[in-house]
């Protein structure tokens, strides 16, 4: 008698599950359709969120000189080894040693867009664009070199 229960309340619980998945489906299948006319309209109807990330840039001033001092702090944060940082020890007027940035690479291929390099940063050298469009058809065109 006990497996007849069982059974009974496995059958239930089933229709249950059933009529609760179909009733969700109805609902969606009710709902008024939206088109989004992507790539034609991309730029009127298209909403991309402030906080979106979509490819780490490096911030220059007027001048076209880049914040970045080369510190590598943005590099040990990398979970990935998505950043390479290429650097060399310059003298300056006074007579002081300074690190000298050379090549900041970045590979967008491999990157997380976890922020963790943008919040790394003591400068506020790098920040995430939304600019999403990066699609490429070779991988050797989403390694990039930010201090041009």
């Amino acid at each position: 008698m006990s497996s007849f229960k069982e059974y009974i309340s496995g059958y239930a619980n089933g229709l249950k599950s059933l009529l609760i998945g179909m009733r969700t489906s109805m609902k969606v299948f009710c709902q008024k359709k939206v088109t989004e006319q992507y790539p034609e309209n991309r730029h009127t109807t298209l909403h991309i969120p402030e906080r979106h990330r979509a490819m780490l840039v490096m911030l220059h001033d007027e001048n076209g000189n880049n914040r970045c001092i080369a510190c590598g702090l943005c590099q040990m944060a990398c979970p990935n080894g998505t950043i390479h940082i290429v650097s060399e020890m310059r003298e300056t007027e006074d007579g002081k040693k300074k690190k000298v940035l050379v090549k900041y690479e970045y590979n967008l291929g491999s990157c997380m867009f976890c922020e963790l390099c943008v919040n790394a940063c003591p400068h506020d050298a790098i920040r995430f664009s939304n600019d999403f469009e990066n699609a490429v058809f070779q991988k050797e065109k989403l390694l990039l070199t930010l201090n041009k």
